[in-house]
């Protein structure tokens, strides 16, 4: 909320308002002020989950929710059959290699 203002603003605003208010009356004037943030922020926030369930928010949270857990099992899946391709051949060339080796060694044994 404050992140523009820097220290020395801060206590310069601090100064303006003890000097305007007076420091009598300041303990009054921030608890008066700090209700109506309050009100306030409790206002906002209450119109904010209205609009929310106005919109379907949360069918669009959920949608969102289903296609990023969709688009994981894909990249998924896709690892999958990358890592299956990589060593399919090696497994597949297994058992002909195999097969050709019994054909050399029936054709040589006569």
């Amino acid at each position: 909320m404050f992140s523009d203002f820097g220290t020395m603003e801060l206590m310069l605003i601090l100064l303006v308002t003890l000097l305007v208010i007076g420091p009598e009356r300041l303990p009054e004037t921030l608890r008066t002020l700090g209700l109506w943030v309050g009100r306030i922020s409790r206002s906002f926030a209450a119109v904010k989950v209205e609009i929310e369930q106005e919109i379907g928010m949360d069918d669009i949270r959920r949608q969102l929710h289903n296609e990023q857990v969709m688009a994981e099992m894909k990249k998924i899946e896709n690892d999958v059959k990358v890592s299956t391709a990589a060593s399919g051949p090696k497994v597949a060339d297994t058992p002909a290699t195999s097969e050709a080796n019994e054909t050399k060694s029936n054709s040589t044994t006569p």
